[in-house]
């Protein structure tokens, strides 16, 4: 029987995969990844790091089933089809990518494949994008009633994936690249395995209670998984008790699943508005000033260094520098004091987390930078301004997340620590100020 190609991308996973099942109902299937050189330049080192650690984890899962991961590199819409007619493959089976890139790619490949079949089946998502609309039937712009549609239209259960089942085949195959170096950037064990071992150890932990402590550390850290698709949340989401019939901790497990709403809303607003990925979802906020310049290098290098004299800022500069990962209550703290206190314009910062992030992802990483900046969906208003110095009180009571990653904190001699590089107070009242001043001209 002639094979079918299963084109892996967000998706590298053999457990609770449909496009996989989709592939091995047609006969034997060869296993692909494109190492996309349009993906991967702008990516940062610890996502293609993670990313390389990842696809060699799924090689050797492969390889108990069968010959192993083929690896080609180049533009896919050349690839793909190459590989497709040295196989004489009958399709190639991919999880649906909704991002602009990815379905503009997608568009390119199906073409270029002439007779033979691209077939989507599935996606990184519970629900994929486009299929929950307002009553219209246009796109949600507010979070909660998406949230609450969400819910109502529901997810299937997990695919029965069994990769011991497949006939697997082969093809020549380039080595994967060597890892770029990290310079001693810790980063979470890859591969499918791992992630179903970080969920398992962590599914019975109160999430919100303990959500947005940093000093803590109690999240998930399930967000690398999900970027590169080591879990599917239908797997999480299938595991979540949010009645309370089996698990005591179906309260927490119901604000987790928000939390996975929120990842599935932005990956909405970016497949109906996908300019936001660069520009203003609020445009009409463009207009407010920010620094340019000597002063904006300035202010950046200190933010991106964690030298602000703000010592949860820093501590969450610094850990993301070293673990490419940052509490999620730390990124809105540092993000909101980019913005509104040093006057740097969101799309600097967005760029920064996306070089360094290793669970970069366009959808969430961008309009969670505008809904901090207030010109996103569902945007704090603008003159919600996060003080790091109370914030800091509330969510790291005892200074810990603090004098973990910024140990001067508490042994001067490990360095000077800076004075705060602007006045908070000050700050706050220049940006409300600047926000009433456009209000005033109707912008």
């Amino acid at each position: 029987m002639r094979p079918s190609i299963l084109w892996f991308r967000r998706d590298l996973r053999l457990g609770d995969h449909p496009a996989l099942v989709a592939a091995a109902a047609e006969g034997p299937v060869l296993p692909l990844f494109v190492l996309d050189d349009a993906l991967l330049a702008p990516a940062g080192a610890v996502r293609r790091a993670f990313l390389l650690r990842t696809l060699r984890a799924l090689d050797a899962d492969l390889r108990r089933h069968g010959p192993g991961l083929v690896v080609r590199s180049g533009r896919p819409e050349s690839v793909v089809p190459r590989l497709a007619a040295e196989l004489g493959a009958t399709g190639v089976h991919v999880s649906a990518d909704f991002a602009p890139y990815g379905a503009a790619r997608d568009e390119r490949v199906s073409a270029a494949l002439g007779e033979v079949p691209l077939v989507r089946t599935g996606s990184p998502y519970a629900v994929a994008p486009g299929r929950v609309l307002t009553g219209d039937g246009g796109p949600y712009r507010v979070f909660t009633p998406f949230h609450k549609a969400w819910v109502a239209h529901g997810w299937r259960a997990p695919a029965d994936s069994d990769p011991a089942a497949v006939d697997w085949v082969g093809a020549p195959s380039e080595d994967l690249p060597d890892e770029p170096d990290l310079s001693g950037v810790d980063l979470p064990e890859a591969g499918e395995e791992a992630a179903l071992a970080r969920w398992e150890a962590w599914r019975g932990t109160p999430y919100d209670d303990v959500r947005d402590r940093p000093d803590l550390d109690d999240t998930s850290r399930l967000s690398p998984d999900l970027r590169w698709g080591t879990i599917h949340p239908r797997t999480v989401l299938a595991d979540l008790d949010v009645t309370g019939a089996r698990d005591p901790h179906s309260r927490h497990h119901s604000v987790f699943r928000k939390e996975l709403a929120w990842r599935e809303f932005y990956a909405h607003v970016l497949h109906h508005w996908p300019a936001t990925a660069r520009d203003y979802f609020r445009p009409e906020l463009r207009d407010l000033p920010y620094v340019t310049g000597a002063e904006l290098r300035r202010r950046l290098d200190a933010w991106t260094q964690g030298r602000t004299g703000y010592p949860i800022v820093d501590a969450g500069m610094r850990q993301l520098l070293a673990e490419g990962w940052m509490h999620n209550r730390v990124r809105m703290i540092v993000a909101s004091f980019l913005v509104k206190d040093l006057h740097v314009e969101w799309q600097h910062g967005a760029r920064h987390f996306m070089a360094h992030l290793v669970d970069g992802d366009v959808a969430s990483n961008q309009h969670n930078w505008q809904w901090v900046a207030g010109c996103g969906t569902d945007a704090a208003p603008y003159f919600r301004i996060f003080n790091p110095t109370t914030q800091a009180r509330r969510f790291d009571p005892d200074g810990a997340y603090a004098r973990r990653w910024v140990p001067e904190l508490a042994d001067p001699a490990l360095g000077d620590y800076p004075e705060p590089i602007v006045d908070h107070a000050q700050q706050r009242a220049a940006t409300l100020e600047a926000y009433q001043l456009l209000r005033r001209h109707g912008r």
